[in-house]
């Protein structure tokens, strides 16, 4: 009997045994499985990388790290919400610049879900004066900025439409709507410039603190942010800069970092798994050797920008070459899809930014010949000004078709038939012209009332203006700049030009009056303004001083002309 209770027990450890091998066979092979299906999940994968592992905390080498209190820490870390995994995803940021023509978001409403349609996952959205600040920082609101209201509308649309919304926060250069004010002129780097941050006060860090601080703080739902860093003009000018250089025996470039350092270490210190983009063009001009001792590299991926219609795989290559060498395991790259081909331009040229595209995809091709390096994404860039002081480029309705090329582009790997079909069937077009940049078809994507008008306003209001005042025999011969000056003209010869004149006015101010309504409905009333002032009074104002002159001097039924 205990032979047979001995030998049932042995019996039963041994299925015991198996029933364990068993399930550890299916644990490895259920991961192998799981692997290959993420292998699958996009044709084009090979040239898209994971969003990398979360972000530790920074160890400064050239300062001492933040701390944070251990009770502190923990409330941070679960007042943060977990980030999604987007491991699997190719990301494409439409970027979204508001610094000027700042949409209002009823038009963002009827965007986001185009967006989602023509392949886009996320916004990049570089907020600058349309943030609703508070507190000490009320100053830097615009007028017509949005409402904490607005700003969680936003994030309800993109989540709505799948779309990740990065906030971008200028930390370096481009803080020119901050250093305006009188209260952060002592901020500037070189005093009679606004552009960038003397990183040696240390009023700026604490500054940056607080303003990164309020915008994570409404952006809960986000993985990542971008905090600018690019053309941090007149760095090194300034004396503070000037002494550091000669006390440390550094260069702008070790200075450069040490700004970052500082930005990334209050960042990793306080919003635990947050991860960070910048723009790369300052780290292009490092050493490899600065860039590895600086240790950014695990906390930072670059964005590298380049939005020339034709540039050299090979010449980005080098770049990427070089951060591999320094250390960093992701990078994103930044094309254009508007606002790239001068600082007043109105119009896209469409070839020119479907070229641009077609340029990164050859970059693309050659990313894994780089591997470890992986590439996490891409920014469609739409600028809107060239900085905070410049006049207004094209407006995002304008771009709607050049945005839809380009993603489409992207998504096919070029712009193929398959990519065409697609813009034409969601923008509601017959036919695009690249080289002509011009859709045929009325359309029916959102703005595209202002398309039309604005393509009415870029291609017939200077030409039709210029062509009455100059090309008329009878204005040059009886109603020149001298006639009008004087008040003195024959009505006789004045009534053979007038009702064509006339006529020509009341069509154009008609149509002003109507293309004013279609701007209201989508911008503020800033916006229209400026781009009214820059793109249709000065022409049209002319024609307004033709006609009132007219007008006066016909009433003097031939006078003897004013001394």
């Amino acid at each position: 009997m205990a032979f047979q209770r001995s030998h049932r027990l042995n019996l039963l450890r041994l299925v015991v045994l198996l029933l364990v091998a068993l399930a550890g066979i299916k644990f490895l092979f259920r991961d192998s499985f799981t692997l290959e299906l993420h292998k699958q999940v996009s044709k084009d994968s090979r040239f898209w990388g994971d969003t990398g592992d979360i972000v530790q905390d920074i160890i400064p080498q050239s300062q001492q790290v933040l701390e944070v209190p251990a009770a502190k820490r923990m409330t941070l870390k679960q007042k943060q919400q977990v980030p999604r995994d987007v491991s699997a995803t190719e990301m494409r940021l439409v970027h979204l610049d508001l610094k000027g023509a700042a949409p209002r978001v009823s038009y963002l409403e009827q965007v986001f879900p185009l967006l989602s349609q023509l392949g886009a996952n996320g916004v990049l959205i570089e907020y600058e004066d349309m943030f609703p600040f508070k507190g000490e920082l009320e100053i830097l609101r615009s007028p017509y900025a949005y409402s904490e209201e607005d700003i969680e509308r936003i994030q309800q649309l993109a989540e709505q439409h799948k779309l990740e919304v990065v906030p971008l926060v200028q930390t370096f250069g481009h803080v020119e709507f901050i250093l305006k004010h009188e209260k952060y002129q002592h901020l500037r780097e070189v005093e009679r410039f606004p552009n960038s941050f003397n990183p040696h006060v240390p009023d700026t860090l604490a500054l940056l603190k607080s303003i990164l601080s309020q915008v994570i703080e409404k952006h809960r739902r986000s993985t990542w942010i971008h905090i600018g860093a690019d053309e941090v003009f007149h760095l090194g000018e300034g004396m503070d800069s000037k002494n550091w250089m000669s006390q440390h025996k550094g260069d702008v470039g070790t200075m450069y970092l040490r700004h970052i350092k500082e930005v990334l270490g209050f960042l990793t210190a306080q919003y635990w798994g947050l991860r960070v983009l910048m723009w790369d063009d300052m780290l292009r001009k490092i050493s490899v050797g600065a860039l590895r001792e600086s240790g950014i590299a695990k906390h930072v991926s670059p964005v590298l920008w380049f939005y020339a219609p034709d540039f050299e795989a090979e010449q980005i290559v080098q770049f990427l070459t070089k951060y591999v060498e320094s250390g960093f395991e992701a990078v994103w790259f930044a094309s254009a899809f508007k606002g790239t081909t001068g600082p007043a331009q109105a119009w896209t040229p469409l070839s020119y930014h479907l070229k641009n595209h077609l340029s990164w995809l050859k970059v693309m091709q050659a990313v894994p010949r780089l591997a470890p390096l992986r590439l996490q994404g891409v920014v469609l860039t739409g600028w809107q000004r060239y900085d905070h002081y410049s006049v207004l480029c094209e407006l995002l309705p304008v771009s709607i078709p050049s945005l839809a090329i380009c993603l489409q582009t992207l998504v096919n790997g070029g712009f193929t038939e398959e990519a065409k079909r697609k813009v034409l069937d969601v923008l509601g077009l017959e036919s695009v012209q690249l080289e002509q940049s011009t859709c045929e078809g009325r359309g029916a994507f959102p703005g595209v009332e202002i398309y039309h008008m604005v393509e009415q306003v870029n291609g017939h209001l200077k030409d039709s203006i210029l062509k009455a005042l100059e090309e008329e025999s009878a204005i040059k011969g009886w109603f020149s700049p001298y006639h009008r000056k004087r008040q003195f003209g024959n009505p006789r010869n004045m009534e053979s030009f007038g009702s064509k004149v006339l006529k020509l006015h009341e069509d154009w101010e008609s149509f002003v009056r109507d293309l004013r309504a279609q701007l209201e409905r989508i911008y503020f009333p800033d916006t229209v303004e400026e781009w009214l002032e820059e793109n249709v009074n000065p022409y049209l104002d002319q024609l307004r001083d033709l006609v009132r002159d007219y007008r006066a001097i016909i009433r003097l039924k031939g006078r003897p002309k004013a001394a």
